[in-house]
């Protein structure tokens, strides 16, 4: 695979999976009311750290940070976080395929993938939950009440975190199976990639 359609590949995989972030969003969530504002459970944090892990923290980010953003972007409720929603699932997804991929690992490795995904998630939950209260404090909050104002918030970030981590790990063997199948060349050339 020469570098022009390596890069070709790696855009429309961005794009694929970016897509598919956004309709697990819009599709499969539940929404929650707390006094820090909305939040949700949803699935789309299962395939924003199998993008990490399959395609890199780059690759896999962009598409984390894009697929999520634009669902901010379309939702009234959410419109005004989007630049923070790209920025905190970019960096979820960066974290998890930067350690997956670490090396010539290509998200391989059961136990990197287990510290990536629980790495990943934990990044994402300190920055969304930061956010919360630092928003409350912004406000006018004190600390404290910021701090019991955002538990919902924090359970049911943690109950997202959860299922992302044990519905990546349970996935990502029989994905990367499929990867390697189809396109070995791309998984062993993409492993400490950088955005061209």
């Amino acid at each position: 695979m020469n570098l022009k359609q390596k890069k070709l590949l790696n855009y429309v995989l961005v794009g694929v999976m970016a897509a598919m972030i956004f309709v697990t969003t819009y599709f499969l969530k539940i929404p929650i009311t707390t006094p820090a504002g909305p939040t949700m459970i949803k699935v789309s944090n299962i395939l924003i750290l199998l993008g990490g892990m399959l395609f890199g923290g780059v690759y896999g980010g962009l598409a984390a940070g894009i697929g999520s953003g634009l669902y901010d972007l379309l939702d009234p409720v959410y419109i005004t976080s989007a630049p923070l929603t790209f920025v905190r699932f970019f960096i979820m997804a960066f974290v998890c395929g930067s350690i997956s991929n670490f090396g010539k690992a290509n998200g391989t490795n059961s136990k990197r993938n287990a510290v990536a995904a629980v790495s990943g998630g934990l990044a994402y939950w300190l920055l969304y939950i930061g956010e919360s209260i630092i928003k409350l404090m912004i406000e006018g909050s004190a600390f404290v009440p910021a701090v019991a104002a955002t538990a919902p918030k924090m359970a049911t970030s943690g109950i997202n975190q959860i299922i992302a981590v044990v519905g990546s790990l349970i996935l990502i063997v029989p994905l990367n199976k499929a990867l390697k199948k189809y396109l070995p060349k791309f998984i062993a050339d993409n492993s400490n990639e950088t955005a061209d």
